[in-house]
This record gives structure tokens, C-alpha cells and sequence, in this order.
């Protein structure tokens, strides 16, 4: 008598208490994990917060709702706050895919696609790193839900909710272009979406998106020569074949569960549990497949374009395709175009080898993070960002400013990648955090000058590990920079590593003597 697991159980009869308890469980570890080991913000984190903290309507990193949203959720919770905010999303994301799953293929496949969606990995380890990728993330997938709300089901009420949808999805990032532009060329290709076209409700949600977008078209109207240099910059840090790599690296996890339900190889009397549906309509299918294919395609031919036409190779930088995170909206559909493809009848194979390979790709990733800190440092000797003390070196700093100024401090500046770091860390003041002055591209910082920085006084900071000079550009912009000792810092772990050695120099305003 073949004994079919709980699990397979609670797939049957509670699939939408499967789907809550695994969107719960993956929040809950990658916001409580990273709030209580990390000791320094992931990813790109603190420049997010040093363009959130000015409030702009756009920045040469782009659009700036994703910097709005992290500097409101940084001072109202702070970092615990950030890294709720990037499950927030995570979790929102799944839930349109599940509606988008129930609509297309029934409750308990649509469970089995978010499942699958544990083994990819743009979902998990890169998701506390919050910023215009995370957020993109959630207006993606609502975006296809409405959609397929508009066109699949007729609901024309449903064409408002997706134009603003988009419009808040080109606020986050410019990768919502492609998204639009899918939309468009997808509506006509169906019966469908030509029906829908013969309606006002498409014509109308397409003003609302551009009402939406327009505070941010004029800045970018003004402003463009900032986000063309940075994409500029940006060129040629993936390529066509990394990208290639990378989206299959991302989906291992999902191939390895549906390689073990498959029971291959299995002898001729094995036995699986069965889990059925209805059968899917052809232009449920189509549409499940094209947006889980076209938009990783078009991404690849926008960086096979930029690679062999040097005029055009700002596109291969489009969407920062060097990072796991800006390839989570491409991959959204993934898990339910594996279970569309699995058929009506789908067969569970070793469905307890299965089991605990799931719950593997779901706790070891936090728990090997953890871990990492603790090893690493004594293992391999190399050096970690969230390893980094961040608290203690942006407390020195404020404090050793405000000791000699009798004023709290008000810009930080240096290093690309320190100077963040110690505003965000910085005890906010009466004025709140620190400013940062960019001095490493004093035009993509608008909000202050170097005579702001001379006038109101700040500290500089830079790395001191190889030996105690100055950088040169920070001589050219301050020539009143005095020099300090270098300041060492200990990590948490320290293992074999050296101390952290920062320069710095305190700015002292004008009007003292």
C-alpha cells in the first residue's frame, strides 16, 4: 500500500495555507536573519539611503520610488525596517503569481509553482539587499495579474488598477520598459486583446501610466546626461553569455525539485501521488509562456545589441543585469511554466526525497549566510561587506565631529563606497542623518557642493589598508584637509583577517576658528 506524505496531504486539502505557510516562513528567515547576524546593510543599501534621504524626483541611479520607500521605512524601523520592506515585496509578488496560478491552472498547481519558486535563488539570498530591483519585483507580478484580470477574465475595471500599476512600475525601474513593451505587442496577438483594444479602458489606463510618470519624464527630460553617464558607465559589466549563465545558475534549485518529482530513473511499478487539474486553455498557456520567455529574451537581445554596437552599449546596462536581484522580475513565471508544462495529471515521484530537498533550499541558504560570518573569517581570511562594523565607525566619526565642533554632523564624504555606509549608520540628528556629498562625481549629488561641505564642516573618510595617504582628489576638493591617525576597527568575527584601518578628517566649519 503506497503512504502519501503530510505534506502531499496539505497540498490536496489546505493548498492556500501551503502557499501562506511557505511566503510566510521565506519572509520571516530573510527578515530576522539578516536583522540580527548582519552588521554592516547588503548590496547597494547605503547609496540607496544616501539618494533616499534628499527626496528627488530622480537620480542617475534611475527613477526614485524604491529610494522614497527605503528612506521612509529606514527612519520609521530602521535597518529591521529595510529588510521587512524587501520580504514585504517578496511576499506581494508571490501572492500575484498565486492569483495569477489560480486563475490559469486551479489552486493547488498554483501552489506547486510557488513551491518551485524556493529553488530560485534571485527570491532569496539577494532579497535583503533592497532597492529599485527588490521593488520592481512586486509591480512585475501585479502587473501580470492585472493583466490577465483584463484581457483573460474581462474584468475591464481591471485596465485602471494595471495603468497605475505600470506607471509606479517605471517609477521604481527602468526595466518596466520592457514589461510595457511586451504588453503591447502580446494585446494584439490574441483574440482577446483585440477585443479589449475595441474598449476605452486600455487607452485610458495607458494616460493614467502617464500621469503617473510624468513628474519623473520632466526631471529625466532636464537630467538625462546624469543617467546616460552612469549607463554608460555601467557598459559592458555583463555580457550576453554571463547573462545566459547566470538566468540558468538561478533556476538550479527549481530544476533539481522537478528532477527528483520526476523520479527519473524509476522502475516500471513505481508509485506517486497524483495531483490533478483542469485543462488549461490555450490562451491561458500562451500567455503563461510568453511572459515567462520573452522578457528574459529581450533583455539578451538589448545585450547582444549593446556588445556589437558600441553606440549602443549603455543597453547591456540596462537593469544592472550584474546582479542576482535585477533578474527576479525576468524569472517570476518560471515555476508555473514548469507545472503548465507538466500537464494535467502531475506525478510526485520520492515526494519525501523531494521534501526534504524543498525545506533544504528554503532554511540552508539563511543558515549558510550565518554560518559564513563565523567560518569565512578563519577559513579563507576574506573580508565580508555585512561583516563590516559599520555601527562602531559611524559613531566615532559623529562623535569625534561633534566633540570638536560642538555640532552634530551634517556631511560625510570620501569614499564611494564608506562615506554611505557612515551616513547611514550615523545617529540621526536635530536636521536628521548626515548628507553625503558624492566627491567621487560631485554632479551626481546636487544637494550639496564642496563649498556646503567647507562651509558647514563634515568628515572625510577612505580606506587606509595599503598606507596613510591622502586621496588625491580629496586634496584638490578640500585643500584644508587636515590628516588624522588612521582609526582601526575590529569585526564581531575577526578570525585571521586584519583590522580595518580608515583614514578620515574632520572638516571644521568656517565660522569656527
Amino acid at each position: 500500500m503506497h503512504h502519501v506524505s503530510l505534506i502531499i496531504e496539505f497540498l490536496r486539502g489546505r493548498p492556500k495555507v501551503v502557499f501562506w505557510f511557505v511566503a510566510l516562513t521565506q519572509a520571516v528567515l530573510w527578515t530576522v536573519i539578516p536583522a540580527l547576524f548582519y552588521s554592516a546593510p547588503p548590496g547597494d543599501v547605503p547609496m540607496v539611503l544616501a539618494v533616499g534621504r534628499e527626496f528627488l524626483l530622480g537620480s542617475y541611479l534611475g527613477p526614485p520610488l524604491a529610494f522614497w520607500f527605503a528612506e521612509i521605512a529606514f527612519r520609521a524601523a530602521g535597518m529591521f525596517g529595510l529588510y521587512a520592506l524587501s520580504q514585504a515585496c517578496i511576499v506581494v509578488a508571490l501572492w500575484a503569481i498565486f492569483r495569477v496560478g489560480q486563475a490559469v491552472v486551479g489552486t493547488r498547481h498554483a501552489v506547486l509553482g510557488i513551491l518551485l519558486m524556493v529553488g530560485i535563488a534571485a527570491f532569496t539570498v539577494p532579497s535583503p539587499a533592497f532597492g529599485p530591483a527588490v521593488l520592481a519585483v512586486p509591480f512585475w507580478a501585479l502587473a501580470l495579474m492585472y493583466y490577465w484580470r483584463a484581457v483573460g477574465e474581462g474584468r475591464r475595471g481591471s485596465w485602471f488598477l494595471l495603468g497605475v500599476d505600470l506607471g509606479l512600475l517605471l517609477l521604481t525601474h527602468y526595466i518596466g520598459v520592457i514589461l510595457v513593451v511586451l504588453l503591447i505587442v502580446f494585446t494584439p496577438l490574441t483574440a482577446r486583446g483585440r477585443r479589449a483594444l475595441a474598449h476605452p479602458e486600455p487607452w485610458l489606463a495607458l494616460l493614467l501610466t502617464v500621469i503617473v510618470v510624468a513628474p519623473h519624464a520632466a526631471w529625466l527630460f532636464q537630467s538625462h546626461v546624469l543617467v546616460l553617464e552612469a549607463l554608460n558607465e555601467a557598459a559592458g559589466k555583463s555580457s550576453a553569455l554571463w547573462l545566459i549563465g547566470t538566468l540558468v545558475a538561478v533556476h538550479l534549485g527549481l530544476l533539481l525539485l522537478a528532477y527528483l518529482a520526476s523520479g527519473f530513473p524509476r522502475g516500471r511499478h513505481e508509485r506517486a501521488p497524483e495531483i490533478d487539474r483542469s485543462p488549461v486553455e490555450p490562451a491561458a498557456r500562451g500567455f503563461v509562456y510568453f511572459f515567462a520567455l520573452a522578457p528574459a529574451f529581450a533583455v539578451l537581445l538589448l545585450v547582444a545589441l549593446g556588445e556589437r554596437v558600441p553606440q549602443l552599449s549603455m543597453l547591456t546596462s540596462v537593469g544592472s543585469w550584474a546582479t542576482l536581484a535585477a533578474l527576479a522580475p525576468l524569472v517570476l513565471l518560471s515555476g508555473l511554466a514548469v507545472v503548465l508544462a507538466a500537464g494535467n495529471r502531475v506525478l510526485i515521484y520520492r515526494e519525501a526525497l523531494v521534501s526534504s530537498s524543498w525545506l533544504a533550499l528554503l532554511v540552508a541558504p539563511p543558515v549558510i549566510v550565518v554560518l559564513s560570518l563565523v567560518v569565512v573569517p578563519w577559513t579563507f581570511a576574506k573580508d565580508n561587506r555585512i561583516a563590516q562594523p559599520a555601527v562602531a565607525e559611524a559613531r566615532f566619526f559623529a562623535d569625534s565631529f561633534q566633540r570638536r565642533t560642538g555640532k552634530p554632523l551634517q556631511y560625510v564624504s570620501g569614499d564611494a563606497r564608506l562615506a554611505p555606509l557612515v551616513a547611514m549608520m550615523t545617529p540621526s540628528g536635530p536636521e536628521g542623518r548626515p548628507h553625503v556629498f558624492f566627491a567621487w562625481a560631485p554632479q551626481r549629488s546636487p544637494w550639496a557642493t564642496v563649498d556646503d561641505v567647507a562651509t558647514q564642516g563634515g568628515v572625510l573618510v577612505w580606506p587606509a589598508e595599503a598606507n596613510d595617504a591622502v586621496p588625491a582628489d580629496l586634496k584638490t576638493q578640500f585643500p584644508a584637509l587636515v590628516p588624522e591617525l588612521p582609526r582601526s576597527f575590529a569585526r564581531a568575527v575577526q578570525g585571521r583577517l586584519p583590522l580595518i584601518r580608515l583614514g578620515w578628517s574632520v572638516l571644521r566649519p568656517q565660522a569656527q576658528p
